[in-house]
């Protein structure tokens, strides 16, 4: 596939679409950009489209009549959805795009979630090679849709990023980032655990890799940024951007444990105090070559 290819990007008016679509655009791809709000970027080379609801069939023909590749970012995450809805949205109409991907001798890209494998935590660090253990609808949905991409049939990769930040950021990292701006000493110091995350930046050059690396062909891959950290490295240094003294207080890690369970917040604990490491080790070994830029650039390699 080469630079002059037309990319359909669904989901374009997310966080990740933002930047992905000018990403796209300035290495020299025509990007229709499909999302289901009228705004779109306004740029040369960029067609927006409407998407529609993916909770109903639909035929994805007329979006793909002009397409070489597809990276399929539009979904339901941070949702609070019944299964059957995470099931339509998230499976059942990327199983459909699949079959019409296949159909139009394209190249799907999708992008499904760590939560695909694996939980908020693991002991052990995560690989392609284990055995998927998703243990919400979210990423029970996400595993679904990579196994109907496999029995399509398509031109295909699979993508299983960890937590990405950047510029309009949501969920964990918003969370995080959040926290760290209020001008008080967070309770975070001691904590150990290692947890693997994704600038936008690095992301966009693994789909890059994706759409134009023969050997990702047919293979699905974990992408983070090759350097886990600790929640306590993520405050400082998003708190080294905004002119902050780190301020951390190293407070035991069982207390905190404690205290947030006490509260109904057992989930927060299993996002900042137990680990979760998924090296891009197989993305790297196939020519993927990280940015290196974001908050935490000095822990890229």
């Amino acid at each position: 596939m080469t630079d002059q290819a037309t990319v359909l990007v669904t989901g374009s008016d997310g966080f990740i679409g933002h930047h992905l679509v000018p990403y796209l655009v300035a290495n020299g791809y025509k990007v229709i950009a499909a999302s289901r709000t009228k705004s779109g970027l306004q740029a040369k080379n960029v067609v927006n489209v409407s998407l529609p609801d993916l909770s109903i069939p639909f035929n994805w023909e007329t979006l793909l009549q002009d397409c070489q590749a597809v990276v399929h970012l539009a979904g339901i995450a941070h949702t609070y959805a019944d299964d059957d809805v995470y099931d339509r949205v998230n499976h059942q109409a990327t199983e459909a795009l699949a079959r019409a991907v296949c159909r139009r001798d394209a190249h799907l890209v999708f992008i499904s979630s760590i939560a695909a494998q694996s939980g908020s935590s693991s002991d052990c660090e995560l690989t392609e090679d284990d055995i998927p253990k998703p243990n919400n609808a979210y990423g029970r949905s996400k595993l679904a849709a990579e196994q109907a991409i496999r029995a399509a049939g398509p031109s295909f990769t699979i993508l299983r990023p960890v937590v990405i930040y950047g510029d309009g950021e949501k969920g964990n990292f918003a969370t995080v980032h959040n926290i760290s701006r209020l001008p008080i000493p967070l309770p975070f110091g001691a904590l150990t655990a290692q947890r693997s995350v994704l600038s936008v930046q690095n992301f966009n050059s693994a789909v890059a890799t994706a759409l134009i690396n023969p050997r990702a062909r047919g293979e699905t891959f974990i992408v983070s940024d090759p350097a886990p950290l600790r929640v306590p490295e993520v405050i400082a240094r998003y708190r080294n951007t905004l002119g902050r003294p780190p301020w951390l207080v190293p407070v035991p890690e069982k207390w905190l444990e404690m205290s947030l369970k006490a509260v109904g917040q057992g989930a927060i604990w299993q996002r900042i105090g137990c680990p979760l490491v998924a090296r891009p080790k197989k993305l790297l070994a196939v020519g993927w070559k990280p940015s290196g830029m974001g908050y935490y650039s000095s822990e890229i390699s």
